[in-house]
Order: C-alpha cells, then structure tokens, then sequence
C-alpha cells in the first residue's frame, strides 16, 4: 500500500547502519514473543538487547559515536523517549517499534501494536516525516506529563503492577483531608486561575477528549501545540470542574518540587514548571504500508533552537 498523494510522507532510503535497541520485559515480554531482536538482525539491523541495570542513554550515545544512522526501540514509552531524544540531538531517524504497554506514540503513528515486528519495516520500505517534540524544564517526552494524581501514582511501589489500584488509592490520599500533592497554580487561556488542580495533563500535541487514550487519541503529532487537561478539585460551586485548551508554551507554579510522570516515568521536577514544544523536531520512520493508515506528520527539516 502507498500513501497517498499530499498527506505529507516522502520517500526515504534505507539507512545504511542502523542500530535498534530492545526491553524484552517491556509489555509483558511482548518483542521477545515477536522475536523482534531475531527478525532485525535477520534484516541486517544491529540489534541491543537491555538486561539488568544496564544505561540506555550511555548505550545510545556509544550507538551514535559507532556511526549510527538510525537509532530505533523496542519498548515501553519512557523507554522510546530517551532513544527519540537521542535521535533529535544528532538529527537522525527514528523508528518506534510497539513493544511496550500503552504504546501511545506507536498508535499515534498508526502501527499496529498487535505486530511489533511488522515495524521493522521501517528500517527498509519506509517513509520519513516530522512530529513535534514536548518539553519540560529541559527534558523531552513524546506523550504526556502528568502532574497531580496520576503523578503521585507513578511514584508508588505498586503502580507498575496494579495501576488501577494505585491511581484510586493515591486519588483517596490526595482527595481526602491529608492530601499530599505540592501546592500548585496555573493560568488557564482565559485567564483563570486554577490552584491545587486533582491532576493536569499536559502532552505532545492535544489528545480527542471524544475517545481519550484510545487508539489514534492525537489526531495529529505537529501542529506545534501542546494539549492540556486540567481537573480541579471538586467544590460543589458552578465553575466547572476543569477545562482543556492548548497552547504553545505553559508554566506552572509550585511551592516545591513536583512528582510528575513524564511518558509513564516517575520524576521529581523543581519548580517552576515550564512547557513547550518542538514544532516538526523529530525525524520519524514508519513502513510505507502503514503512512496510508493515518494522517502523518508534514515533511521537512528539523527545528532547531
């Protein structure tokens, strides 16, 4: 299948080293069912494969001073953002291979999370495009950062295992008399003001709120904004209980450091909390069958700053 005329994609050759890097664990052992590592070596792709504690950002960054020409990652979110961070620093190609839980990026992109080894694809017969690029004080993400209940949550013991249960007992912590969460303010696009928010959402490009974190949520990856969520506490008054806006830049306000998921990853981030976005950042790979499926990414060069 072709992509069609307009859509944005164009045609790229294959790169002629490229490295992918692979969590066999990640989505319940999902690449290691696929024998994706096996298949990409078959297809001449180098192929590192994570055990133990190793350091995914120094083994791309050795990856990069190998000669790479195209970084790709099997794995979770938080996984594929620190290997598409890379890929944006020394502007070569990305290939996102669905291999984690959500696989947020992946379905936004229209890959088939069912099949992290029809991604592969994007190492040969493939088309290139740019999407946009989220930042918080400095750090990229490529989906979401999340403050405020569900930033809690990611910081439990628990939550990797029992996500549902974490995020309504840290909900119940919050909610209740002895909440936890730092004291936090922002300004909405209409200027009022929202203080101690229940959660905020803030992500790379606006999520549907019709279908919210299913597949294909973001409509688009490079309009150049950022979607935000804001869920207040509950007051019993007429204001509505949050408001969703978008924006190219945000700042939020804390009396102390913030516990925040960025992509899924637990941090602690120091105030104040600024983000912005990247527009068209990241070089991004996808098989050629598969740019028909969505609408992609418009081409072009990189952004810098």
């Amino acid at each position: 299948m072709t992509p069609s005329r307009g859509i944005g994609w164009k045609m790229a050759d294959p790169p002629r080293a490229p490295v992918l890097f692979v969590n066999p664990r990640s989505g319940g052992g999902r690449a290691a069912r696929a024998r994706v590592a096996e298949r990409a070596r078959q297809q001449g792709v180098e192929v590192v494969e994570l055990g133990g504690d190793q350091d995914l950002r120094a083994l791309v960054d050795q990856a990069v001073a190998d000669g790479a020409d195209a970084l790709g990652m099997a794995g979770g979110d938080g996984s594929l953002g620190v290997v598409a961070a890379a890929a944006y620093a020394h502007d070569l190609p990305f290939v996102c291979i669905p291999a984690g839980t959500r696989n947020h990026f992946a379905r936004d992109l229209g890959l088939d999370p069912s099949d992290p080894a029809g991604g592969l694809e994007a190492f040969g017969d493939a088309v290139e495009g740019m999407t946009d690029l989220g930042e918080v004080n400095g750090r990229l993400f490529l989906n979401l950062v999340s403050l405020g209940v569900y930033g809690e949550a990611v910081q439990r013991p628990g939550y990797r295992d029992a996500k549902a249960r974490t995020l309504l007992e840290t909900a119940r912590a919050v909610l209740g008399e002895s909440g936890a969460v730092a004291e936090v303010s922002l300004m909405d696009d209409r200027g009022a003001v929202h203080r101690n928010p229940v959660t905020l959402l803030v992500s790379n490009n606006p999520y549907s709120l019709e279908r919210p974190m299913s597949r294909g949520a973001r409509p688009r990856l490079d309009t150049g904004r950022l979607g935000i969520i804001v869920i207040d506490a509950p007051t019993g008054g007429t204001r509505p209980p949050g408001r969703a806006w978008s924006e190219s830049s945000l700042e939020v306000g804390a009396l102390s450091t913030v516990h925040a998921g960025v992509d899924g990853e637990a941090v602690e981030i120091a105030p104040p909390v600024r983000f912005s976005i990247q527009p068209r950042a990241l070089r991004v790979r996808v098989p050629r069958r598969n740019a028909a499926q969505r609408r992609p990414p418009r081409p072009g060069r990189p952004r810098r700053r």
